[in-house]
Protein backbone atom coordinates (compact mmCIF):
# COMPACT_ATOMS: atom_id res chain seq x y z
CA UNK A 1 0.00 0.00 0.00
CA UNK A 2 2.93 2.33 0.69
CA UNK A 3 4.28 1.60 -2.81
CA UNK A 4 0.87 2.28 -4.30
CA UNK A 5 0.80 5.66 -2.57
CA UNK A 6 4.24 6.57 -3.92
CA UNK A 7 3.14 5.66 -7.45
CA UNK A 8 -0.02 7.76 -6.95
CA UNK A 9 1.99 10.74 -5.69
CA UNK A 10 4.62 10.67 -8.47
CA UNK A 11 2.04 10.08 -11.20
CA UNK A 12 -0.29 12.84 -9.92
CA UNK A 13 2.50 15.42 -9.70
CA UNK A 14 3.81 14.48 -13.16
CA UNK A 15 0.41 14.74 -14.84
CA UNK A 16 -0.43 18.03 -13.11
CA UNK A 17 3.00 19.42 -14.04
CA UNK A 18 2.59 18.52 -17.71
CA UNK A 19 -0.99 19.87 -17.85
CA UNK A 20 0.07 23.01 -16.01
CA UNK A 21 2.79 23.61 -18.57
CA UNK A 22 0.18 23.37 -21.33
CA UNK A 23 -2.52 25.39 -19.51
CA UNK A 24 -1.86 27.36 -16.32
CA UNK A 25 -5.42 26.68 -15.12
CA UNK A 26 -4.44 23.13 -14.30
CA UNK A 27 -2.01 24.43 -11.69
CA UNK A 28 -5.08 24.93 -9.48
CA UNK A 29 -5.13 21.17 -9.12
CA UNK A 30 -1.94 21.51 -7.13
CA UNK A 31 -3.96 23.21 -4.40
CA UNK A 32 -5.94 20.00 -4.03
CA UNK A 33 -3.40 17.23 -4.60
CA UNK A 34 -0.25 18.63 -3.00
CA UNK A 35 -1.75 18.87 0.54
CA UNK A 36 -3.10 15.32 0.19
CA UNK A 37 0.29 14.05 -0.95
CA UNK A 38 2.05 15.83 1.92
CA UNK A 39 -0.42 14.28 4.38
CA UNK A 40 0.36 10.88 2.88
CA UNK A 41 4.12 11.33 3.29
CA UNK A 42 3.57 12.43 6.89
CA UNK A 43 1.53 9.29 7.52
CA UNK A 44 4.35 7.12 6.15
CA UNK A 45 6.91 8.50 8.56
CA UNK A 46 4.87 8.90 11.74
CA UNK A 47 4.93 6.00 14.24
CA UNK A 48 1.89 6.51 16.48
CA UNK A 49 -0.77 5.02 14.18
CA UNK A 50 -0.04 1.72 12.47
CA UNK A 51 -3.01 1.92 10.09
CA UNK A 52 -1.91 5.33 8.75
CA UNK A 53 1.70 4.14 8.46
CA UNK A 54 0.78 1.06 6.47
CA UNK A 55 -2.00 2.74 4.47
CA UNK A 56 -0.93 6.37 3.94
CA UNK A 57 -3.80 8.82 3.43
CA UNK A 58 -6.34 6.01 2.92
CA UNK A 59 -5.95 4.97 6.56
CA UNK A 60 -7.40 8.31 7.65
CA UNK A 61 -10.78 7.19 6.34
CA UNK A 62 -11.03 4.84 9.31
CA UNK A 63 -11.20 7.72 11.76
CA UNK A 64 -13.71 9.61 9.63
CA UNK A 65 -15.98 6.57 9.39
CA UNK A 66 -15.67 5.94 13.15
CA UNK A 67 -16.71 9.52 13.85
CA UNK A 68 -19.68 9.34 11.49
CA UNK A 69 -20.62 5.81 12.61
CA UNK A 70 -23.47 6.67 15.02
CA UNK A 71 -25.12 8.96 12.48
CA UNK A 72 -24.68 6.48 9.61
CA UNK A 73 -26.21 3.67 11.65
CA UNK A 74 -29.04 5.86 12.93
CA UNK A 75 -30.13 7.23 9.55
CA UNK A 76 -29.23 4.47 7.08
CA UNK A 77 -28.84 1.11 8.84
CA UNK A 78 -31.06 0.86 11.93
CA UNK A 79 -34.61 -0.42 11.67
CA UNK A 80 -37.45 1.24 13.58
CA UNK A 81 -37.00 -1.13 16.52
CA UNK A 82 -33.18 -0.99 16.58
CA UNK A 83 -31.04 1.67 18.20
CA UNK A 84 -29.67 2.03 21.70
CA UNK A 85 -30.45 3.30 24.24
CA UNK A 86 -33.63 4.49 22.47
CA UNK A 87 -34.88 3.08 19.18
CA UNK A 88 -36.31 5.03 16.27
CA UNK A 89 -39.92 4.37 17.32
CA UNK A 90 -39.30 5.92 20.73
CA UNK A 91 -37.38 8.87 19.35
CA UNK A 92 -39.98 9.58 16.67
CA UNK A 93 -42.77 9.49 19.25
CA UNK A 94 -40.97 12.10 21.38
CA UNK A 95 -40.27 14.37 18.41
CA UNK A 96 -43.85 14.14 17.18
CA UNK A 97 -45.39 14.86 20.56
CA UNK A 98 -43.04 17.77 21.23
CA UNK A 99 -44.06 19.30 17.89
CA UNK A 100 -47.76 18.60 18.51
CA UNK A 101 -47.84 16.22 15.54
CA UNK A 102 -49.92 13.05 15.75
CA UNK A 103 -47.88 10.09 16.99
CA UNK A 104 -50.59 7.59 16.03
CA UNK A 105 -49.39 4.76 13.80
CA UNK A 106 -51.19 2.44 11.37
CA UNK A 107 -51.14 -1.28 10.63
CA UNK A 108 -50.46 -2.66 14.09
CA UNK A 109 -47.41 -3.03 16.28
CA UNK A 110 -43.90 -3.69 14.97
CA UNK A 111 -42.98 -5.39 18.24
CA UNK A 112 -42.86 -9.18 18.59
CA UNK A 113 -45.67 -9.71 21.12
CA UNK A 114 -44.54 -13.32 21.69
CA UNK A 115 -40.95 -12.38 22.48
CA UNK A 116 -39.69 -12.79 26.04
CA UNK A 117 -39.91 -9.44 27.84
CA UNK A 118 -42.92 -8.10 25.92
CA UNK A 119 -45.22 -6.14 28.28
CA UNK A 120 -48.79 -4.88 28.11
CA UNK A 121 -51.54 -3.14 30.09
CA UNK A 122 -54.40 -5.29 31.41
CA UNK A 123 -57.35 -3.17 30.32
CA UNK A 124 -60.80 -3.32 31.94
CA UNK A 125 -64.27 -3.96 30.57
CA UNK A 126 -65.28 -1.17 32.94
CA UNK A 127 -63.08 1.45 31.26
CA UNK A 128 -63.53 5.09 32.26
CA UNK A 129 -64.46 7.75 29.67
CA UNK A 130 -61.45 9.95 29.05
CA UNK A 131 -63.36 13.14 29.76
CA UNK A 132 -63.91 11.98 33.36
CA UNK A 133 -60.18 12.18 34.16
CA UNK A 134 -58.25 15.16 35.47
CA UNK A 135 -55.93 16.65 32.82
CA UNK A 136 -52.90 16.76 35.11
CA UNK A 137 -53.49 14.98 38.44
CA UNK A 138 -51.26 16.14 41.29
CA UNK A 139 -49.43 13.96 43.77
CA UNK A 140 -48.83 15.38 47.25
CA UNK A 141 -45.20 15.17 48.36
CA UNK A 142 -44.73 15.87 52.04
CA UNK A 143 -44.66 13.65 55.12
CA UNK A 144 -46.36 14.46 58.41
CA UNK A 145 -43.17 16.35 59.31
CA UNK A 146 -43.24 18.60 56.24
CA UNK A 147 -44.54 22.16 56.74
CA UNK A 148 -44.67 23.05 53.02
CA UNK A 149 -45.78 20.02 50.97
CA UNK A 150 -45.51 20.22 47.19
CA UNK A 151 -48.16 19.00 44.74
CA UNK A 152 -46.26 17.49 41.82
CA UNK A 153 -47.19 16.45 38.31
CA UNK A 154 -46.87 12.74 37.51
CA UNK A 155 -44.16 13.46 34.87
CA UNK A 156 -41.26 15.87 35.40
CA UNK A 157 -37.73 16.82 34.31
CA UNK A 158 -35.07 14.60 35.83
CA UNK A 159 -31.71 15.73 37.24
CA UNK A 160 -29.44 17.35 34.63
CA UNK A 161 -26.84 19.92 35.65
CA UNK A 162 -25.98 23.25 34.11
CA UNK A 163 -22.52 22.44 32.86
CA UNK A 164 -23.50 19.07 31.52
CA UNK A 165 -26.26 20.92 29.66
CA UNK A 166 -25.92 24.29 27.99
CA UNK A 167 -27.35 27.52 29.34
CA UNK A 168 -29.93 27.60 26.55
CA UNK A 169 -30.99 24.02 27.27
CA UNK A 170 -31.49 24.74 30.98
CA UNK A 171 -33.46 27.90 30.17
CA UNK A 172 -35.69 25.99 27.75
CA UNK A 173 -36.32 23.20 30.27
CA UNK A 174 -37.15 25.63 33.05
CA UNK A 175 -39.47 27.68 30.85
CA UNK A 176 -41.14 24.46 29.67
CA UNK A 177 -41.69 23.41 33.29
CA UNK A 178 -43.31 26.77 33.98
CA UNK A 179 -45.61 26.49 30.95
CA UNK A 180 -46.66 22.94 31.80
CA UNK A 181 -46.72 23.28 35.62
CA UNK A 182 -44.27 20.47 36.41
CA UNK A 183 -40.92 20.50 38.18
CA UNK A 184 -37.35 20.81 36.93
CA UNK A 185 -34.58 19.00 38.84
CA UNK A 186 -31.30 20.95 38.83
CA UNK A 187 -28.96 17.99 38.86
CA UNK A 188 -25.99 18.04 41.23
CA UNK A 189 -24.22 20.89 39.39
CA UNK A 190 -25.67 23.60 41.58
CA UNK A 191 -28.49 26.11 41.49
CA UNK A 192 -27.86 28.44 38.54
CA UNK A 193 -29.72 31.65 37.60
CA UNK A 194 -31.18 29.73 34.66
CA UNK A 195 -32.98 27.38 37.05
CA UNK A 196 -34.69 30.34 38.67
CA UNK A 197 -36.51 31.87 35.72
CA UNK A 198 -39.99 30.85 36.80
CA UNK A 199 -40.33 27.07 36.75
CA UNK A 200 -40.67 24.94 39.90
CA UNK A 201 -37.27 23.60 40.94
CA UNK A 202 -36.03 20.57 42.86
CA UNK A 203 -32.54 21.40 44.11
CA UNK A 204 -30.33 18.33 43.85
CA UNK A 205 -27.41 18.38 46.31
CA UNK A 206 -24.69 15.84 45.62
CA UNK A 207 -21.47 14.89 47.30
CA UNK A 208 -19.68 17.96 45.91
CA UNK A 209 -22.21 20.29 47.60
CA UNK A 210 -22.14 22.62 44.60
CA UNK A 211 -23.69 26.04 45.30
CA UNK A 212 -23.71 25.21 49.01
CA UNK A 213 -20.09 24.49 49.91
CA UNK A 214 -17.22 25.96 51.85
CA UNK A 215 -13.90 26.66 50.07
CA UNK A 216 -12.63 23.24 51.14
CA UNK A 217 -15.68 21.43 49.75
CA UNK A 218 -17.68 20.86 52.93
CA UNK A 219 -21.42 21.50 53.28
CA UNK A 220 -22.29 25.11 54.17
CA UNK A 221 -25.50 25.71 56.11
CA UNK A 222 -25.34 29.43 55.33
CA UNK A 223 -25.09 28.96 51.56
CA UNK A 224 -27.81 26.33 51.70
CA UNK A 225 -30.30 28.45 53.62
CA UNK A 226 -29.68 31.41 51.29
CA UNK A 227 -30.82 29.39 48.27
CA UNK A 228 -33.19 26.79 49.72
CA UNK A 229 -35.63 29.44 50.90
CA UNK A 230 -36.07 30.94 47.41
CA UNK A 231 -39.66 30.75 46.14
CA UNK A 232 -38.82 28.75 43.01
CA UNK A 233 -37.10 26.02 45.03
CA UNK A 234 -39.92 23.65 45.98
CA UNK A 235 -38.04 20.56 47.20
CA UNK A 236 -34.51 19.49 48.22
CA UNK A 237 -32.98 16.21 47.02
CA UNK A 238 -29.90 14.64 48.62
CA UNK A 239 -28.12 12.76 45.86
CA UNK A 240 -26.34 9.57 46.87
CA UNK A 241 -25.82 8.09 43.43
CA UNK A 242 -27.10 8.15 39.86
CA UNK A 243 -27.81 5.39 37.40
CA UNK A 244 -25.01 6.34 35.00
CA UNK A 245 -22.23 5.83 37.55
CA UNK A 246 -23.42 4.70 40.99
CA UNK A 247 -20.71 4.85 43.63
CA UNK A 248 -18.46 6.91 41.35
CA UNK A 249 -19.38 10.58 41.74
CA UNK A 250 -20.27 13.11 39.06
CA UNK A 251 -17.85 14.13 36.32
CA UNK A 252 -17.75 17.45 34.46
CA UNK A 253 -14.85 17.55 31.94
CA UNK A 254 -12.71 20.68 32.21
CA UNK A 255 -13.59 21.59 28.61
CA UNK A 256 -17.10 22.36 29.86
CA UNK A 257 -16.05 24.37 32.94
CA UNK A 258 -16.50 28.06 32.15
CA UNK A 259 -15.94 30.95 34.56
CA UNK A 260 -19.69 31.20 35.11
CA UNK A 261 -20.07 27.49 35.89
CA UNK A 262 -17.16 27.63 38.35
CA UNK A 263 -18.79 30.60 40.11
CA UNK A 264 -22.18 28.88 40.31
CA UNK A 265 -20.65 25.70 41.72
CA UNK A 266 -18.29 27.62 44.04
CA UNK A 267 -15.23 25.82 42.65
CA UNK A 268 -12.06 26.72 40.73
CA UNK A 269 -11.70 26.03 37.00
CA UNK A 270 -8.95 24.57 34.81
CA UNK A 271 -9.52 20.93 35.74
CA UNK A 272 -12.19 18.22 35.64
CA UNK A 273 -14.79 18.69 38.37
CA UNK A 274 -15.22 15.29 40.02
CA UNK A 275 -17.60 14.82 42.91
CA UNK A 276 -16.44 12.57 45.77
CA UNK A 277 -17.99 9.08 45.78
CA UNK A 278 -19.65 9.68 49.17
CA UNK A 279 -20.96 12.46 51.40
CA UNK A 280 -18.82 14.19 54.04
CA UNK A 281 -21.74 15.79 55.94
CA UNK A 282 -22.72 12.43 57.45
CA UNK A 283 -21.28 8.93 57.64
CA UNK A 284 -24.02 6.74 59.17
CA UNK A 285 -27.79 6.32 58.69
CA UNK A 286 -28.41 8.00 62.05
CA UNK A 287 -26.25 10.98 61.04
CA UNK A 288 -28.18 11.11 57.77
CA UNK A 289 -31.40 11.59 59.74
CA UNK A 290 -29.79 14.53 61.56
CA UNK A 291 -28.83 15.97 58.16
CA UNK A 292 -32.44 15.62 56.96
CA UNK A 293 -33.62 17.57 60.02
CA UNK A 294 -30.99 20.25 59.34
CA UNK A 295 -32.13 20.69 55.72
CA UNK A 296 -35.80 20.72 56.69
CA UNK A 297 -35.25 23.42 59.31
CA UNK A 298 -33.08 25.62 57.08
CA UNK A 299 -35.32 25.35 54.02
CA UNK A 300 -38.41 26.55 55.85
CA UNK A 301 -40.01 23.12 56.07
CA UNK A 302 -39.86 22.13 52.39
CA UNK A 303 -39.92 18.45 51.32
CA UNK A 304 -36.57 16.71 51.73
CA UNK A 305 -35.77 13.64 49.66
CA UNK A 306 -32.95 11.42 48.56
CA UNK A 307 -31.88 10.07 45.19
CA UNK A 308 -30.10 6.76 44.79
CA UNK A 309 -29.35 3.92 42.48
CA UNK A 310 -29.85 0.86 44.70
CA UNK A 311 -26.73 -1.19 45.34
CA UNK A 312 -26.29 -3.09 48.61
CA UNK A 313 -29.80 -3.86 49.82
CA UNK A 314 -28.72 -3.84 53.46
CA UNK A 315 -27.72 -0.17 53.21
CA UNK A 316 -31.15 0.98 52.13
CA UNK A 317 -32.74 -1.21 54.82
CA UNK A 318 -30.39 0.49 57.31
CA UNK A 319 -31.76 3.89 56.23
CA UNK A 320 -35.31 2.59 56.76
CA UNK A 321 -34.35 1.34 60.22
CA UNK A 322 -32.90 4.77 61.03
CA UNK A 323 -36.10 6.50 59.89
CA UNK A 324 -38.20 4.23 62.12
CA UNK A 325 -35.84 4.54 65.11
CA UNK A 326 -35.58 8.36 64.96
CA UNK A 327 -39.10 8.93 63.63
CA UNK A 328 -37.56 11.19 61.01
CA UNK A 329 -38.84 10.58 57.48
CA UNK A 330 -37.83 11.51 53.99
CA UNK A 331 -40.67 13.14 52.08
CA UNK A 332 -39.68 11.43 48.82
CA UNK A 333 -37.14 8.97 47.45
CA UNK A 334 -36.01 9.18 43.82
CA UNK A 335 -34.96 5.77 42.51
CA UNK A 336 -32.60 5.83 39.53
CA UNK A 337 -32.00 2.74 37.45
CA UNK A 338 -28.56 1.23 36.91
CA UNK A 339 -29.20 1.28 33.14
CA UNK A 340 -27.59 4.71 33.06
CA UNK A 341 -28.60 8.20 32.02
CA UNK A 342 -27.26 11.45 30.60
CA UNK A 343 -24.09 11.55 32.70
CA UNK A 344 -20.67 10.67 31.27
CA UNK A 345 -19.34 7.50 32.89
CA UNK A 346 -16.79 4.71 32.45
CA UNK A 347 -18.41 1.87 30.44
CA UNK A 348 -18.05 -0.62 33.29
CA UNK A 349 -20.21 1.63 35.48
CA UNK A 350 -22.85 2.26 32.85
CA UNK A 351 -23.05 -1.42 31.95
CA UNK A 352 -22.47 -3.36 35.16
CA UNK A 353 -23.01 -1.31 38.34
CA UNK A 354 -26.31 -0.65 40.08
CA UNK A 355 -29.72 -2.33 40.27
CA UNK A 356 -31.96 -1.85 37.19
CA UNK A 357 -34.88 0.48 37.82
CA UNK A 358 -37.76 -2.02 37.81
CA UNK A 359 -36.17 -4.25 40.42
CA UNK A 360 -35.12 -1.20 42.43
CA UNK A 361 -38.59 0.40 42.45
CA UNK A 362 -40.18 -2.83 43.66
CA UNK A 363 -37.49 -3.29 46.34
CA UNK A 364 -37.74 0.28 47.68
CA UNK A 365 -41.55 0.14 47.75
CA UNK A 366 -41.51 -3.19 49.62
CA UNK A 367 -38.98 -1.87 52.15
CA UNK A 368 -41.04 1.23 52.92
CA UNK A 369 -44.20 -0.85 53.16
CA UNK A 370 -42.46 -3.46 55.29
CA UNK A 371 -41.35 -0.81 57.77
CA UNK A 372 -44.81 0.75 57.77
CA UNK A 373 -43.65 4.16 56.49
CA UNK A 374 -44.77 4.15 52.84
CA UNK A 375 -47.67 6.52 53.61
CA UNK A 376 -45.10 9.14 54.65
CA UNK A 377 -42.87 8.87 51.59
CA UNK A 378 -43.47 9.21 47.84
CA UNK A 379 -41.34 7.27 45.33
CA UNK A 380 -40.14 8.99 42.15
CA UNK A 381 -38.96 6.75 39.31
CA UNK A 382 -36.12 7.92 37.06
CA UNK A 383 -34.72 5.79 34.26
CA UNK A 384 -35.70 5.47 30.56
CA UNK A 385 -39.23 6.78 31.15
CA UNK A 386 -40.34 8.44 27.90
CA UNK A 387 -43.89 7.25 27.16
CA UNK A 388 -47.27 6.93 28.81
CA UNK A 389 -46.76 3.17 29.06
CA UNK A 390 -43.37 3.70 30.75
CA UNK A 391 -45.13 5.83 33.37
CA UNK A 392 -47.85 3.25 34.05
CA UNK A 393 -45.26 0.46 34.24
CA UNK A 394 -43.26 2.27 36.94
CA UNK A 395 -46.42 3.20 38.85
CA UNK A 396 -47.42 -0.45 38.73
CA UNK A 397 -44.15 -1.43 40.41
CA UNK A 398 -44.68 1.02 43.26
CA UNK A 399 -43.65 4.51 42.08
CA UNK A 400 -45.93 7.50 42.69
CA UNK A 401 -44.60 9.72 39.88
CA UNK A 402 -41.82 9.78 37.28
CA UNK A 403 -38.92 11.88 36.03
CA UNK A 404 -37.35 11.86 32.57
CA UNK A 405 -33.97 13.19 31.48
CA UNK A 406 -33.26 11.83 28.01
CA UNK A 407 -36.89 12.17 26.93
CA UNK A 408 -36.78 15.87 27.79
CA UNK A 409 -33.43 16.22 26.00
CA UNK A 410 -34.96 14.78 22.83
CA UNK A 411 -37.89 17.16 23.19
CA UNK A 412 -35.23 19.90 23.09
CA UNK A 413 -33.90 18.46 19.82
CA UNK A 414 -31.31 15.89 20.95
CA UNK A 415 -30.67 13.39 18.12
CA UNK A 416 -28.92 10.74 20.26
CA UNK A 417 -25.55 11.57 18.71
CA UNK A 418 -23.87 10.06 21.83
CA UNK A 419 -21.53 13.05 22.25
CA UNK A 420 -22.83 14.30 25.63
CA UNK A 421 -19.39 13.94 27.22
CA UNK A 422 -17.32 15.47 24.43
CA UNK A 423 -18.56 19.10 24.37
CA UNK A 424 -19.45 18.58 20.69
CA UNK A 425 -23.21 17.99 20.93
CA UNK A 426 -24.48 19.00 17.45
CA UNK A 427 -27.84 20.21 18.75
CA UNK A 428 -26.49 22.56 21.43
CA UNK A 429 -28.09 20.59 24.28
CA UNK A 430 -25.07 19.04 26.04
CA UNK A 431 -22.23 21.43 25.20
CA UNK A 432 -20.71 24.72 26.29
CA UNK A 433 -19.45 25.59 22.79
CA UNK A 434 -21.13 28.95 22.03
CA UNK A 435 -21.21 28.25 18.30
CA UNK A 436 -23.26 25.11 18.92
CA UNK A 437 -25.37 26.48 21.78
CA UNK A 438 -26.68 29.45 19.80
CA UNK A 439 -28.68 27.14 17.53
CA UNK A 440 -30.89 26.10 20.45
CA UNK A 441 -33.48 28.86 20.93
CA UNK A 442 -35.07 28.58 24.42
CA UNK A 443 -38.27 30.39 23.41
CA UNK A 444 -38.93 27.76 20.74
CA UNK A 445 -37.75 24.65 22.55
CA UNK A 446 -39.53 25.41 25.84
CA UNK A 447 -42.86 25.04 24.08
CA UNK A 448 -41.79 21.65 22.76
CA UNK A 449 -40.76 20.47 26.23
CA UNK A 450 -44.14 21.51 27.64
CA UNK A 451 -46.01 19.92 24.74
CA UNK A 452 -44.12 16.63 25.05
CA UNK A 453 -44.82 16.45 28.79
CA UNK A 454 -48.50 17.25 28.30
CA UNK A 455 -48.99 14.64 25.58
CA UNK A 456 -47.14 11.97 27.55
CA UNK A 457 -49.21 12.59 30.69
CA UNK A 458 -52.36 12.49 28.56
CA UNK A 459 -51.26 9.14 27.12
CA UNK A 460 -50.65 7.73 30.61
CA UNK A 461 -54.09 8.93 31.76
CA UNK A 462 -55.76 7.27 28.78
CA UNK A 463 -54.04 4.00 29.64
CA UNK A 464 -55.21 4.34 33.25
CA UNK A 465 -58.76 5.00 32.07
CA UNK A 466 -58.63 1.92 29.85
CA UNK A 467 -57.63 -0.07 32.93
CA UNK A 468 -60.59 1.36 34.85
CA UNK A 469 -58.44 3.55 37.12
CA UNK A 470 -59.10 7.18 38.08
CA UNK A 471 -55.81 8.26 39.69
CA UNK A 472 -52.11 7.23 39.69
CA UNK A 473 -52.52 6.06 43.30
CA UNK A 474 -54.80 3.26 42.04
CA UNK A 475 -52.20 1.64 39.76
CA UNK A 476 -51.15 -1.68 41.33
CA UNK A 477 -48.88 -4.57 40.37
CA UNK A 478 -51.61 -6.50 38.58
CA UNK A 479 -52.07 -3.76 35.95
CA UNK A 480 -49.07 -4.81 33.81
CA UNK A 481 -48.27 -8.26 32.42
CA UNK A 482 -44.92 -9.53 31.11
CA UNK A 483 -44.05 -12.52 28.93
CA UNK A 484 -41.32 -14.10 31.06
CA UNK A 485 -40.96 -17.11 28.75
CA UNK A 486 -42.33 -17.89 25.32
CA UNK A 487 -45.43 -19.52 26.82
CA UNK A 488 -45.41 -18.08 30.39
CA UNK A 489 -47.01 -14.76 31.34
CA UNK A 490 -46.91 -13.05 34.75
CA UNK A 491 -48.24 -9.82 36.18
CA UNK A 492 -45.86 -7.72 38.25
CA UNK A 493 -47.85 -8.94 41.26
CA UNK A 494 -46.55 -12.45 40.49
CA UNK A 495 -43.01 -11.40 39.51
CA UNK A 496 -42.62 -9.04 42.48
CA UNK A 497 -44.97 -10.36 45.20
CA UNK A 498 -45.66 -7.69 47.83
CA UNK A 499 -44.73 -8.24 51.45
CA UNK A 500 -47.11 -7.51 54.39
CA UNK A 501 -47.23 -4.01 55.85
CA UNK A 502 -45.02 -3.73 58.96
CA UNK A 503 -43.33 -7.12 58.52
CA UNK A 504 -39.81 -5.62 58.56
CA UNK A 505 -40.13 -3.89 61.93
CA UNK A 506 -39.37 -7.03 64.01
CA UNK A 507 -37.05 -9.88 63.02
CA UNK A 508 -39.67 -12.52 63.82
CA UNK A 509 -41.88 -11.41 60.92
CA UNK A 510 -39.20 -10.62 58.31
CA UNK A 511 -39.74 -12.65 55.07
CA UNK A 512 -36.96 -15.08 54.25
CA UNK A 513 -36.01 -13.15 51.08
CA UNK A 514 -35.21 -10.08 53.23
CA UNK A 515 -33.79 -11.75 56.34
CA UNK A 516 -30.09 -11.83 55.37
CA UNK A 517 -30.04 -8.17 54.37
CA UNK A 518 -32.20 -7.16 57.36
CA UNK A 519 -29.74 -8.74 59.79
CA UNK A 520 -26.80 -7.14 58.01
CA UNK A 521 -28.35 -3.64 58.11
CA UNK A 522 -27.22 -1.36 60.94
CA UNK A 523 -28.18 2.23 61.74
CA UNK A 524 -24.57 2.75 62.90
CA UNK A 525 -22.99 2.26 59.48
CA UNK A 526 -23.63 2.11 55.75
Amino acid sequence: MRKAFLVFAITSLSIIGILGYVNSKFLLLLLIFVPLILMGFYDMYQSKHTIRNNFPLLGRMRYLLEELGPELRQYFIETDTDGKPFNRLQRSMIYQRSKHVSSNKPFGTQLDVYDTGYEWINHSLNAIPFDKLAENPRIKIGSSQCAKPYYASMFNISAMSYGSLSKNAVQALNAGAKIGDFFHNTGEGGLSPYHLEGGDVVWNIGTGYFSTRTPDGKFSVEEFSKRATLDNVKMIEIKFSQGAKPGHGGILPKAKVTDEIANIRLVSKGHDIISPPKHSAFSTPLELMDFVKLLRENSGGKPIGMKLCVGNKSEFIAICKAMVQTKTYFDFITVDGGEGGTGAAPPEYSDHVGMPMRDAIAFVYDCLKGFGIKDEIKIIASGKVVSGFDIIRTLSLGADLCNSARGMMMALGCIQALECHANTCPTGVATQDPDLVKGLVPQEKSVRVAQYQKETVHSALELMASAGLHHPDEVTRDVVSTRVERNVVETFAQTFPEIPTGCLINEESVPSSFLYFWRKASVERF
